[in-house]
Formats: C-alpha cells, sequence, structure tokens
C-alpha cells in the first residue's frame, strides 16, 4: 500500500521537530506547523477520512486533528474545535490495535484526545493508556489532566478562549498554579 504524500510530509516534519518543539509550542514552531494548515482543514471537514483505515495514515490524521490546531489556533476556541473528532478516531484506531505498531512516544499520540477530553470517562481511559504503556512522565500529566475534569468537569484554562464563566473554585485553582496548559 501506497501512503499519501502528505501523511509521509507530515509525519517526517512531526518526528524532525521532536518532543521539545510538541510540547512547548511557541510562535516559531507554531510558524513551522503554518505549512500543513490546508491538510488539517481538510481532516476537520472529514475528507480525510480514509486515513482511518491503516496506523500509518491513522497517526497522520490524528495529529492533524489533536495537536495542529493547538498550534494553528492557539489561544482560540478553534484550538479544540476538532477534539471530539480526534477522540472517536483514536477510539476505533486503539480498538483496531493500531498504536500497537509504534513504541512511545509516537504511541502516545493515540492516547492525547482522551487527555485532551472533557470527560471523565475517556480521563480515565487515558490513565489507563499511559499507565500500561509505561509513560511514567506523561502519566503524571495525564493525572494532572484527570484532576482537572474530576474536579471542575472541564479543564478551567480553557473557560476564557471557550466563552464560559470561571467559577471562584476555578479562579482559586488557577491562582495557586492549577492546570495551566
Amino acid at each position: 500500500m501506497t501512503l499519501p504524500s502528505e501523511a509521509l510530509d507530515l509525519l517526517d516534519f512531526w518526528w524532525k521537530a521532536g518532543p521539545a518543539a510538541w510540547f512547548s509550542g511557541g510562535e516559531a514552531f507554531d510558524g513551522k506547523c503554518e505549512r500543513f494548515r490546508p491538510l488539517h482543514e481538510r481532516a476537520a471537514r472529514g475528507e480525510l477520512d480514509d486515513w482511518a483505515e491503516n496506523p500509518a495514515t491513522a497517526l497522520a490524521l490524528l495529529l492533524l486533528l489533536d495537536q495542529f490546531p493547538r498550534n494553528l489556533h492557539r489561544d482560540s476556541a478553534q484550538a479544540f474545535a476538532t477534539d471530539d473528532k480526534a477522540l472517536a478516531l483514536a477510539g476505533d484506531a486503539i480498538a483496531r490495535g493500531f498504536d500497537r505498531a509504534y513504541p512511545m512516544p509516537a504511541k502516545g499520540f493515540f492516547y492525547l484526545p482522551f487527555m485532551h477530553a472533557e470527560d471523565l470517562a475517556a480521563q480515565e481511559r487515558s490513565l489507563d493508556l499511559y499507565r500500561v504503556a509505561g509513560d511514567q512522565d506523561t502519566y503524571y500529566f495525564a493525572l494532572v489532566h484527570y484532576d482537572a475534569v474530576r474536579r471542575f468537569g472541564r479543564f478551567p484554562h480553557r473557560n476564557t478562549v471557550l466563552g464560559r464563566t470561571t467559577t471562584e473554585a476555578e479562579q482559586d485553582y488557577l491562582d495557586t498554579g492549577g492546570f495551566a496548559a
């Protein structure tokens, strides 16, 4: 099977960028992600749904739906607009065993949509997935995400960009160093 060149280009870009760029963000990396904006938009519209059919293109599609929006739409509601689509894709891909085709950290991108969900059951699944994967560093971050959703039913740090009112308890949490990324 021949993989689409766009998927290969995206995966090559992502692996070369590495973990320091993936999770620290910033204008420089966001700017480099811009070249994939049209591909992200196609994925958001469902035009790349056929990429869900094998492990390599499913991973590329997950990145387009879960990671790239956070770089392309930083500090806006659009950063989270494709989270539900990414979560559904991740669940299907894991059920098909696609995550087992990869070692960590690549495998973890199949699990991130669960960590990013404002849903307690998805958060619990994230904890299970990262615990079994043996990635203690990411498991810690999954615990931080889980704690916020367990306490508030959502991520308080998203309230402003999503137009939600922050409760007093959420503000206290944020003011005292609660989850902020």
